[in-house]
């Protein structure tokens, strides 16, 4: 690949790479049974912080644009991908969401009318052939619950994404603006459903503050500028198929720190998301060499 083609990727890996250490943070540190206050928690205060920041607010229909990309990629999908951490084994939740690609090219096709190619389309079914591996070999603490939390956060993080590829964003409005308005609409939609449903918000201890922190920081405000980023330059299949790196991320963490299950199926399963990312990235080198790269966005470049 060449060098602009390599810096897209590579800041766009950044996001699956923070993703995928939510379920580990999440069994680890933060408060249990409590997936609406960790997604209230994980949003709201990083989307002030941004605006505090970047004081910018929507204009026109981006206010109701911003609403709904603020619900699908935030205010739905954080409490479903919650709900996965909390009632799946990490690597089972994080390796779920390798099924993003095919769904993200499937909308992308039907809304966008992005045609992913074979190449692609390929990718992500080696990507789901991983899946169905790592799943079978970690049957201990599988719910219902868990696994209906993680395919519906597949699904509507696709929808989000896709329709983030078609809007874009408005002319003169940074990454970091765009990330803090969805930040915003997705906090404010939790907050509310999270004191009906769950009550009066826990007593924190240090290490659920740490594990807040580091998931609103590193896993939300710097994992959604990168991403988005991508998605401003990359076809959206091809920005799903780096999004595989978060079940690598997430599989292997729960293995190193949680001492779950890893078997030779398993390490199959890995070596064939892994080929999923490669022969993806493969398919988006020729398409860079063939289009000029926009002009570079300031906000971004401090993700850099």
């Amino acid at each position: 690949m060449e060098g602009t083609s390599v810096r897209t990727v590579a800041i766009t890996a950044v996001a699956p790479l923070a993703w995928g250490t939510t379920y580990l943070v999440t069994e680890q540190l933060l408060p249990p049974g409590r997936p609406l206050f960790a997604a209230a928690v994980r949003a709201l205060p990083a989307g002030l912080l941004l605006l505090a920041v970047v004081r910018q607010l929507p204009r026109g229909e981006w206010w109701w644009r911003a609403g709904l990309l603020g619900a699908c990629n935030i205010g739905l999908f954080f409490p479903l991908i919650f709900l996965a951490a909390y009632y799946l084994p990490g690597g089972l939740a994080a390796t779920v969401q390798a099924a993003s690609p095919l769904a993200v090219m499937l909308l992308a096709l039907l809304l966008l009318h992005e045609r992913a190619g074979a190449v692609r389309v390929a990718a992500g079914f080696v990507g789901l052939a991983g899946v169905g591996l790592l799943v079978l070999r970690s049957p201990d603490g599988v719910t219902a619950l868990g696994l209906a939390g993680a395919f519906g956060s597949v699904l509507v993080s696709a929808l989000g994404f896709v329709l983030v590829k078609r809007w874009g964003r408005p002319e003169g409005v940074g990454m970091l603006t765009f990330v803090s308005w969805q930040l915003l609409a997705g906090g404010l939609l939790l907050v509310p459903l999270a004191l009906v449903v769950e009550g009066a918000p826990p007593s924190l201890d240090a290490g659920a503050v740490g594990g807040f922190v580091w998931i609103g920081g590193a896993g939300t405000i710097l994992a959604y500028a990168c991403w988005f980023h991508g998605l401003s330059r990359m076809p959206a299949g091809a920005v799903s198929l780096v999004g595989l790196l978060n079940p690598v991320t997430g599989t292997t963490l729960g293995v190193l720190v949680a001492g779950e299950a890893f078997g030779w199926l398993q390490a199959l399963g890995m070596t064939l998301v892994l080929g999923g990312v490669v022969a993806g990235q493969r398919r988006t080198a020729t398409v860079a060499r063939a289009t000029p790269a926009p002009a570079t966005d300031p906000e971004v470049a401090l993700t850099r």
